[in-house]
């Protein structure tokens, strides 16, 4: 039996906006199959929530907290809930 879907919030301190973090996260969520959507907040960060197989979603966080991303990530704070939304694809906003 399959295990539920979760949901991954992340919120991304650093140099990550005006660098193409929002693109770079969004290819690398739909590479997983994963839905949801990556924006820009005010206050500089970026807000990640990404719905699918914990393991899945457990890959995209790996990948934010990398060297690989573009800019300069700082902290990742991450939240998980196991009350998944109705997305359709992956965003960014």
């Amino acid at each position: 039996m399959a295990e539920p879907d979760v949901r991954l919030t992340a919120w991304v301190r650093g140099r990550v906006q005006g660098v193409g973090f929002r693109w770079w996260t969004r290819s690398r969520a739909l590479e997983l199959g994963l839905t949801g959507y990556v924006a820009n907040r005010i206050d500089g960060r970026v807000l990640v929530v990404a719905q699918g197989p914990r393991e899945d979603c457990e890959e995209l966080l790996r990948l934010l907290q990398s060297d690989a991303t573009p800019g300069r990530v700082d902290n990742v704070i991450a939240d998980w809930s196991l009350e998944p939304e109705d997305f359709e694809g992956f965003s960014a906003r």
